[in-house]
């Protein structure tokens, strides 16, 4: 876009700015004149992207003054939901915020009161600062759906998650559950670049997915049978001699334990179960066991597998271990925490916490690892061997289908007020019928957003938070990498938008809590955390404009000098912390949590296997439906059939179609495919329709076509280390959609 700028214009700017519309987080210039962004372009010195952006990178200044965006702070002035709101002063609002969170804490105590956070939307360190200052342990994400269950496994298992691919000495690169070709553009374009220098692809998914087709192997098990594949694979390299017995020796505890447990998990028992054949299962473990070094990318899958979840991230990362495939060159690294500058969780006020108010964190009692008793003890082990601890704010939370349950039935307490931040619950958490019966019954609810959603749209204030080009970004992993990547505002924040840190710092000034907070912007805060990296900097802008990156040198085999963060030392292939939290120290194996082998009379009312949650271009979770120029390209939610399933149930491709499990059931339209198999049935995630009525009862039809009616939060299908609840694998029927109920989804 800069070749349509005069780049010799008195007063233009490039500011280095990034996308944030997935986790990618590109770097992005904004060329910049009179504090207006006149054009943005992909940054070319940007290490994920390199001067791409995709569409929805290329939509940022459609979102900075879209006609729907909230810029004012609203106040519900009618009833719940009704559509009535009092435009105020952003001062008066958290006032009023300030009070009625300070009596709700002096009627009912401090844990009362809950948030939901979004995907790295927000400054999470932030939220989770004044939360522990203020006294509540229940914040919470949909993390436990995407990667922090199994961070906090595999951070048992070896002392910390290998989530840093070492890609470009990689021989083998197994894709679990992971569709970079849809999702993550920059991912599939170095992946493809590195296939044509002699890398292979293993692709394990359900569906023939745009990665699957450039795969030079793809297994297409059964939704929710990857506990099966794993432990198979597990068998298939002790069993058949391909696992690198110097690592395994020198570097390992409890091998003898792991050999006779997995003796009976051989690739023909898994057959059945994963609807593969044991010459696929066999073949794609010597191919990763034999082209070393490798990598196993994590996807999603695994962790919204439900009750199974757990003993499927242990089983999956013992392969890593098994095949010697950890922190060296070509790998899967263990990079550790930020040795050189303020890592989040050192700016989270943990200590701030009192212990009898982590004991009432929702779902501690149940889902240990997840929360206080795992993180903690997690937490002790790391900081004795890395002097640091990974973020509390996405590896210690409350259960949220249990904080919602909370709302309804006050058990274990009453929750009264609810924090929502730049997030939409009724779309992305499981049972959508029960979340929003837990939406419309809480007493006391703001949301800090930058679309009118439905879950804004039941709220007591709604407040108008930056987006991307309005606010500065520090891309760490979460707060558990080693490295930075520094972001600038374009331009300060338009109408009376305000950055989310403002938020939480004018809340905690307004409650006492006033020498916790003194960092007056955002970028004051990030300049103290980046201060002992040593760049010399005046100020975080100064840094971005200088310097923007820090990658610390990378070091190799760091656990042959300071062995692994673990109890023993050792990457412990039979766990002792997860046996000290009350769980099995070895993969137990269940099955998907219901299915056709356990549950036969299910099957035969609900024969068909239901995946929920497929992401797709040119959305993000449930975001962007609001953007004409993206609807356009996917205008209309899609189930994806197998032609000949079709035929079966006289559907026809477009054909709108009901979709049904014991929970309830949606409407998507009928994409027929080959690309799944016959007894498959894939749906998408995220949607609700902006465009309809944002007043009750049909809040945007956030029920109509949303997946997660369909999934399950019970507990018995919960995963019991982390409380992940159950997306994939599930049983439901499919039948087409008749005229007299096509309106159904209030």
């Amino acid at each position: 876009m800069s070749k349509s700028i005069d780049l010799q214009q008195e007063g233009i700017e490039v500011k280095k700015s990034c996308c944030y519309f997935c986790h990618q987080n590109c770097g992005v210039l904004a060329y910049v004149k009179d504090g207006k962004v006149l054009a943005i372009e992909g940054d070319p010195s940007y290490p994920t992207n390199e001067g791409g952006l995709c569409c929805r990178g290329n939509i940022a200044l459609k979102h900075l003054d879209h006609p729907a965006r909230v810029n004012y702070p609203l106040k519900r002035v009618g009833k719940r939901g009704e559509g009535k709101w009092e435009q105020i002063p952003w001062d008066q609002a958290m006032d009023e915020i300030a009070a009625k969170l300070a009596a709700i804490r002096d009627e009912f105590g401090a844990e009362a009161v809950a948030t939901a956070g979004g995907t790295s939307r927000t400054d999470d360190w932030a939220r989770r600062r004044f939360m522990n200052m203020f006294g509540s342990p229940n914040c919470f994400h949909n993390s436990h759906l995407c990667w922090i269950p199994t961070f906090m496994v595999e951070t048992a298992i070896y002392g910390w998650c290998p989530f840093d691919l070492d890609l470009g000495a990689s021989r083998c690169l197994v894709l679990w559950g992971q569709n970079p070709g849809a999702s993550s553009m920059p991912e599939m374009h170095h992946i493809r670049e590195l296939q044509t220098k002699g890398l292979k692809v293993i692709v394990i998914d359900p569906r023939f997915t745009e990665t699957a087709a450039k795969a030079d192997l793809w297994l297409p098990l059964r939704p929710g049978s990857d506990l099966a594949l794993a432990l198979a694979w597990v068998n298939v390299i002790i069993h058949e001699g391909l696992y690198d017995a110097e690592f395994v020796t020198e570097y390992c505890e409890g091998f003898g334990e792991l050999a006779d447990h997995v003796e009976q998990f051989t690739p023909e028992w898994a057959a059945p179960l994963t609807w593969l054949t044991p010459e696929q299962i066999r073949e794609s473990a010597y191919m990763y066991a034999t082209s070393k070094p490798g990598n196993i990318q994590w996807g999603v899958a695994i962790d919204q597998l439900g009750k199974s979840a757990g003993a499927a991230m242990h089983a999956r990362a013992l392969l890593r271990a098994l095949t010697g495939n950890l922190d060296c060159p070509g790998s899967d690294l263990l990079t550790g925490p930020s040795q050189d500058s303020i890592t989040d969780e050192e700016m989270e006020a943990n200590d701030m916490l009192p212990e009898a108010q982590k004991a009432k964190q929702i779902g501690a009692d149940r889902f240990k690892l997840i929360t206080w008793p795992g993180y903690g003890r997690i937490a002790e082990l790391a900081k004795k061997h890395w002097g640091k601890a990974p973020t509390a704010e996405w590896m210690c939370e409350a259960h949220p289908p249990s904080v919602f349950n909370a709302i309804i039935t006050g058990e274990p307490y009453q929750i009264k007020a609810l924090l929502v931040s730049a997030t939409n619950p009724v779309n992305s958490y499981g049972q959508s019928k029960m979340t929003l019966e837990a939406l419309r019954k809480v007493d006391f609810m703001v949301t800090c957003e930058y679309w009118m959603t439905p879950t804004a749209a039941l709220s007591d204030y709604v407040l108008p938070i930056a987006g991307a080009l309005e606010r500065p970004t520090i891309t760490n992993s979460y707060g558990c990498a080693d490295f930075l990547l520094c972001s600038q505002r374009a331009i300060q924040p338009m109408y009376e938008r305000r950055n989310d840190y403002n938020f939480w710092r004018d809340l905690g000034m307004r409650m006492g809590q006033e020498e916790m907070w003194p960092w007056e912007t955002v970028e004051d805060a990030y300049h103290y955390r980046i201060e002992p990296l040593g760049y010399g900097a005046e100020s975080y802008d100064e840094f971005v404009d200088l310097y923007r990156f820090h990658f610390p040198e990378r070091e190799y085999f760091k656990y042959k000098r300071i062995g692994f963060g673990t109890p023993s030392g050792k990457v412990e292939l039979y766990s002792s912390t997860l046996k000290d939290l009350g769980y099995p120290p070895l993969p137990e194996y269940a099955g998907p949590v219901e299915n056709e082998l356990d549950d036969p009379e299910l099957a035969k009312e609900y024969p068909l296997v239901l995946t929920t949650g497929n992401g797709f271009m040119p959305f993000h979770h449930s975001e962007h439906f609001q953007i004409k120029e993206l609807r356009f390209l996917r205008h209309e939610p899609r189930v994806e059939i197998n032609p000949a399933t079709a035929a079966e149930l006289g559907i026809a491709d477009e054909d709108w179609v009901w979709i049904e499990t014991r929970r309830g059931r949606i409407k998507q339209k009928a994409a027929l495919t080959q690309g799944v198999a016959p007894r498959v049935i894939v749906t998408e995630r995220g949607w609700w329709f902006p465009e309809r009525s944002m007043a009750e009862p049909e809040l945007g039809g956030c029920l109509e076509s949303n997946t997660n009616v369909l999934t399950s939060v019970d507990d018995e299908h919960c995963d019991p280390f982390s409380g992940t609840w159950a997306n994939r694998g599930l049983l439901c029927k499919v039948y087409k959609v008749n005229g007299a109920d096509a309106k159904e989804g209030k």
